[in-house]
């Protein structure tokens, strides 16, 4: 992984960077946001005690870039405001109603009537920096936000699992314990004030009925055993609650629809993902099985990931076109059409305008990252180049002469 060197050992002239030509932009916040004109301008991640960069960390495809710029920023798109209103709906509504997913659908026929030929969203589109957008808005608007930047680790058989004859499930202790740390850091003055409406029965750590959320989840944090009981239990109380809306963000949404997960049983035969405590709880919620009071469930589409790909039943539940042959006879799970029921699509355009564009243009060109002074024949040439995507506009367009 790129790290960038101390600035005590860049003492060479080349490194000496003019401070008048560092880069100032207004920050994300919800504020800013309210104005239409912002569309099309770069904004800068807020820094603050409750970083939810460093809380919750973001997807791969983003840890280079942020690392590689002074300051994480992020260019506000008319996508952007799109989102933003949708989810908002949900401050005072069931999340029975608001559950969506980013995601696009490209189709155009083929000579051949049966077959079309789609794409559920190119990668490097922007579904994943669209989704960290509602996350940094919704953590300013005082809601309370669960993301989850890599779901694929939830089933990519990447962490310590065992099973519970009391579910008949498989228990991931270490993640559990890991998203209720994080969970608490982001949301603690919200939790402080709710209470605990059912007794938490555990013989070394029992939680009395009125005791603060936070109780609950240190329970899980200090016994690591206790971690997806504790999580278990922390949704339950979210869920019957009204003072606070809450968000449920999770990035790689597909990856909780696959099949069978890596995860292996002791006859070596796969876990399916509804076998597994944690992928199970978000699709319930993700399903609307169990759901917040307040709030609403986002998740966003990846195909970075070949073994990942988007399956049958949450493809139809979208209404995202078949990228191969299909029909009646091609087997559904049933369970999976059950979790991927009243999903609602939200399209991400495949392109950027061209204002979107000229800002992030100018936010690398600003930071030191071009190879040439920043000019209207480079912008135009990258931005053809790579077709408008925003990946390949920084990745192969902007810095394909780099070795990262």
């Amino acid at each position: 992984m790129f790290l960038p060197l101390p600035a005590n050992q860049l003492k060479a002239p080349i490194f000496q960077t003019d401070q008048r030509k560092v880069l100032e932009l207004p920050t994300f916040r919800p504020e800013a946001l309210r104005d239409p004109t912002v569309v099309g301008k770069a904004l800068q991640f807020p820094k603050s005690e409750n970083d939810i960069l460093l809380a919750y960390g973001v997807p791969k495809s983003l840890v280079i870039e942020f690392r590689l710029l002074p300051k994480p920023y992020t260019v506000v798109r008319d996508v952007t405001l799109t989102i933003l209103d949708q989810v908002s709906v949900a401050r005072t509504k069931s999340s029975k109603n608001n559950r969506a997913v980013l995601s696009m659908s490209i189709s155009y026929k083929l000579p051949i009537p049966i077959l079309t030929k789609v794409s559920a969203g190119p990668a490097g589109c922007g579904k994943s920096v669209l989704l960290l957008q509602a996350v940094e808005h919704f953590v300013a608007k005082k809601w309370i936000v669960l993301y989850i930047p890599r779901a694929l680790t939830l089933v990519n058989s990447s962490s310590h699992y065992i099973y519970d004859p009391r579910t008949r499930t498989y228990l991931q202790p270490d993640f559990s314990y890991e998203l209720l740390r994080r969970f608490q850091q982001i949301n603690k003055a919200a939790l402080e004030k709710l209470k605990t409406t059912k007794a938490f029965v555990s013989d070394t750590a029992p939680v009395r009925v009125g005791a603060p959320l936070t109780r609950l989840i240190d329970v899980g944090i200090e016994n690591k055993s206790l971690a997806p009981v504790a999580l278990s239990a922390l949704f339950e109380e979210l869920s019957q609650q009204t003072e606070h809306p809450v968000l449920l963000a999770v990035d790689d949404f597909q990856a909780l629809y696959r099949h069978t997960t890596l995860y292996r049983d002791p006859l070596f035969h796969g876990i399916k993902p509804y076998h597994m405590s944690l992928p199970r709880l978000l699709l319930e919620y993700a399903s609307g099985k169990k759901v917040f009071q307040r709030g609403a469930v986002l998740g966003a589409l990846s195909t970075a990931h070949t073994i990942f790909q988007l399956p049958l039943e949450l493809r139809e539940a979208l209404g995202i076109p078949y990228d191969r042959p299909s029909g009646p006879y091609v087997r559904r799970k049933p369970e999976m059409v059950e979790y991927a029921k009243g999903l609602k699509n939200i399209p991400v355009p495949a392109q950027m305008q061209i204002d979107e564009a000229a800002s992030l243009y100018e936010v690398w060109g600003q930071s030191h990252w071009l190879r040439t002074a920043p000019n209207d024949e480079g912008f135009l040439a990258t931005y053809t180049q790579a077709a408008g995507n925003p990946r390949e506009f920084v990745w192969k367009g902007l810095l394909q002469s780099y070795a990262l």
